[in-house]
Formats: C-alpha cells, structure tokens, sequence
C-alpha cells in the first residue's frame, strides 16, 4: 500500500471519527468508544477490501458485512453515507424517534446493512450462516464479521466458531476487536477471554493479528486471511477504546455516554486539528 493511499485512508478515517461524534452528540446517546476503535477497521474495509455496490445494496454478489457489536452502529453508518448508501444528513438523526438510522443496524430500514444485529453473540452466528449460503450457491462473495472481545464472554459465539470450522467456511473472515475494554472495565478483569489466539485455534480457525489502526498492518492481514483455504479465519486487532479523542481514549466510561457540549468541542477540534495534519 502506497503512502497516498494509506494518507487518503487516513482522512476518511478521521471523517468517520468526527461523524461518530456528531451521531452521539446530536443524539445525546450512543456508544462512541468502541465506534472510535474501529473506524480504521470499517474504513479499510469498505474503500478497499469489499466489493458493495451503492447503487444496488441488495447486489446478490457483493460481499457481507455482519456488525456483530451491533451497538458500535455510528461508525458503520458513517463509513455507509461516506461510500453514497444514503444522504450523510441522515447522520443527524441518528437515534431519532422515525428516523433511518437507529441505535442498533437495521436490515430493512437502512441502505447497506447487510444483517440487523444488537443482541451481542448472535451476528456472528448469522455470519455463519451466510457463508454457508455462499457456499450452497458456490458465489464468490465473501462475509466479514466484527465481534467486541467482550462479547467473545458468550457461548453463543464459540457454537458458531465450532460450526464455521466444522463445515470449513474459508469464505468467512472474522475480525475481533479487541481493546480490552467492555461496559463495566477491562475485559481481563470482567470475565478474562483470553487467550483469544489459542481459543480459535483450537476451535479449528486460522489466526493472524493486526493493529487496528495501522492500514498497512490491516492490509497485510486480510490480505493473508483471503489466501486461506479450507477453514475460517480471525483478524485479532489490537485497538484502542475511544482512539483520536484523548478523554476518551481508553475508558470504559465511554463505552456508552455522549458528550456534553463542552466535551463534544473538545473532541472536534482535536479530530479537526489531526485531520489537519494530514494536509501538510
């Protein structure tokens, strides 16, 4: 990957960022931290490695995005007006009483949602089972699918990781965000999911890692997951909670809160002044 592309990659992804702020702010509710740590992820994922189409979100040979995190929703949304699913104004609303965009991705409301999700440990599972459709159809598409590392605290997700490598699923790809934050503090001390590496492995995946917020990183490591054949794969990012907002970043205090005004300022001008630098 060229410095002009992971530049130009970079600058959308500050646009996400500050687009997640004005979501939560606008509705005085959201979930930012977790939307923050994969801004990258969601940024890489749509202007590089998905085949979508704007035009025709229900192209039967596109490939799948299952946001298993569900409440993590802003940045999706975000990524989704960036690429012309729908009116970026619609971003405003979010949570509003009527509007298309709600707390948690909705399938049948909103443009480019491929599957609506919320209730933590079942989007992965309905992953799964579209790559098990991929499979009976012999397409070419593929299904990523994004889980929190709190969320790996529920059983239903290590069913599913058992079916996927059972029926050999090489046309899904798994990415676990892992910040190691969750609602009430670190994830080590909450319900300790790790280690993540060996769990899927065992469960018969192939396993990379990655910086979530390093471009080149996240590139190499799809890249090496696409070439796998014969079993699922996980991407491990290691991410920040809360990543380009200094207050918020690692805090479980901000898994779920807006900011106040003088917070949400604070927040903009420093995303403002990053993406600033990204000019020079």
């Amino acid at each position: 990957m060229d410095k002009n592309t992971v530049k130009e990659l970079q600058r959308k992804a500050n646009q996400v960022r500050q687009s997640v702020i004005e979501e939560v702010y606008s509705a005085k509710s959201g979930h930012p931290g977790g939307s923050l740590s994969i801004s990258d992820t969601l940024t890489y994922l749509y202007h590089v490695e998905m085949r979508v189409d704007p035009a025709n979100p229900h192209w039967e040979e596109r490939d799948r995005l299952v946001l298993s995190k569900g409440h993590t929703c802003p940045a999706l949304y975000a990524v989704l007006a960036q690429k012309g699913f729908f009116d970026a104004e619609e971003l405003k609303k979010f949570r509003h009483t009527g509007a298309m965009l709600q707390g948690h991705p909705d399938m049948k409301g909103t443009p480019g949602v491929d599957m609506s999700t919320g209730s933590l440990g079942q989007g992965i599972s309905a992953a799964v089972g579209m790559a098990v459709a991929g499979k009976v159809k012999h397409a070419g598409w593929r299904v990523f699918t994004i889980l929190g590392d709190g969320e790996l605290e529920e059983g239903q997700v290590w069913e599913a990781a058992m079916f996927a490598a059972h029926h050999k699923l090489d046309n899904l790809i798994a990415v676990v965000d892992n910040n190691n934050l969750q609602i009430d503090g670190k994830v080590s001390d909450v319900c300790s999911v790790y280690p993540i590496d060996e769990k899927f492995r065992a469960f018969g995946w192939e396993v990379f890692t990655a910086d979530a917020h390093d471009f080149e990183s996240l590139e190499k490591a799809f890249q090496a997951a696409k070439a796998v054949e014969g079993k699922p794969s996980v991407i491990l990012q290691h991410s920040v909670k809360g990543k380009g907002v200094s207050y918020m970043e690692d805090q479980a205090g901000w898994h779920g809160k807006a900011p106040n005004e003088q917070q949400y300022e604070q927040a903009m001008a420093e995303l403002k002044a990053a993406a600033a630098e990204l000019e020079v």
